[in-house]
C-alpha cells in the first residue's frame, strides 16, 4: 500500500473537518446529502459526457496505482543488476543465450526488449520499436489523467451550481424562517464539496497518476539504453555506470 497517498489524502480532509471543528463548527453542518448529490452526481454526470466507456474504464483501473504500489514495476538498481547479468553473459555466450533468461523477467516491457535483442532485430529497428511502444504506454494512461484532471475541473462549477440553487431555494421561502437555514447551508456546503474534492481529491489523484507514468517511462528508457548495450556487446561494467546515471537523474 502506497502509505503517502493514505496519509496525504486523510491529512487534507482531517485539515478541513478539524479547521470547521476548532471555528466551533459541527461536522454535521457540512454533511449535507441535498449538496453531497449535486456535486458528485453532476461531477460524475459531466465527466460521464466527456469521455468514452473506454476511458472512463481505464481510469477505475488506473486509480488504484495512486493507493497501491505495484508488485509488477520493479526498483531501477535491480533493473541495473539484471541489465549487468545479461550483458555479462551475452558476451561470453553470445546473444542466443539470453532466450532462456529472458522468461524469468517479470517486467513485461523488460522482457520484450530482451527478446528483440534475442530474434536479432536491427538496433535502430529495435530502438523504434521500444519507443514507440512507450508513446503508445503513455499516450493510454494520460488518458486516464485527463479524466481525473477534467472531474477536478467540473466540481467547483458544479459547487457554484449548488450554491445558486440553495440562494435560490433561500429566496423562495423568505417568508418561512425554518427554510433558511437549509438552504443556505446547502449554498455554502455545496461550494465546499466542489472545490475540496477538485483540489483535495481529483487534482492530486491526476497528478498521482502523471507522476507514475513519467516514473515509469523513465523506467523504460533506461531499459532501451541497456539492451542496446547489451545488443552492442558493451562491457558490463561500463554498461553499469552509464545506466548508474538514470539513478541520479531520477533524485
Amino acid at each position: 500500500m502506497n502509505r503517502i497517498s493514505i496519509i496525504g489524502i486523510l491529512l487534507g480532509l482531517t485539515a478541513v473537518f478539524g479547521g470547521n471543528l476548532l471555528e466551533g463548527g459541527k461536522i454535521g453542518s457540512v454533511v449535507q446529502g441535498s449538496a453531497a448529490l449535486i456535486v458528485f452526481g453532476g461531477t460524475l454526470g459531466a465527466t460521464f459526457l466527456s469521455f468514452s466507456i473506454k476511458d472512463l474504464k481505464l481510469a477505475a483501473r488506473t486509480v488504484k496505482d495512486v493507493f497501491y504500489v505495484s508488485g509488477l514495476l520493479p526498483e531501477m538498481n535491480f533493473i541495473i543488476a539484471d541489465i549487468v547479468t545479461l550483458a555479462g553473459k551475452a558476451r561470453r555466450d553470445g546473444l542466443l543465450a539470453l532466450d532462456n533468461e529472458a522468461g524469468k523477467i517479470n517486467y513485461l516491457f523488460f522482457r520484450r526488449a530482451v527478446r528483440l535483442v534475442v530474434d536479432g532485430l536491427d538496433p535502430k529497428l529495435l530502438q523504434g520499436a521500444l519507443e514507440q511502444e512507450i508513446r503508445t504506454f503513455e499516450e493510454e494512461r494520460y488518458r486516464a489523467v485527463k479524466v481525473f484532471e477534467a472531474a477536478g475541473g467540473f466540481a467547483p462549477t458544479i459547487g457554484i451550481i449548488g450554491a445558486v440553487l440553495g440562494l435560490i431555494h433561500v429566496m423562495e421561502n423568505l417568508s418561512d424562517p425554518t427554510m433558511l437555514g437549509s438552504g443556505i447551508a446547502i449554498a455554502f456546503v455545496a461550494t465546499i464539496y466542489g472545490v475540496a474534492s477538485a483540489n483535495l481529491i481529483f487534482l492530486p489523484i491526476a497528478k498521482k497518476l502523471a507522476n507514475n507514468v513519467e516514473h515509469e517511462i523513465f523506467i523504460r528508457e533506461m531499459i532501451i539504453d541497456g539492451v542496446l548495450g547489451i545488443q552492442s556487446g558493451q562491457n558490463p561494467f561500463y554498461l553499469r555506470e552509464q545506466l548508474s546515471s538514470f539513478l541520479f537523474r531520477e533524485k
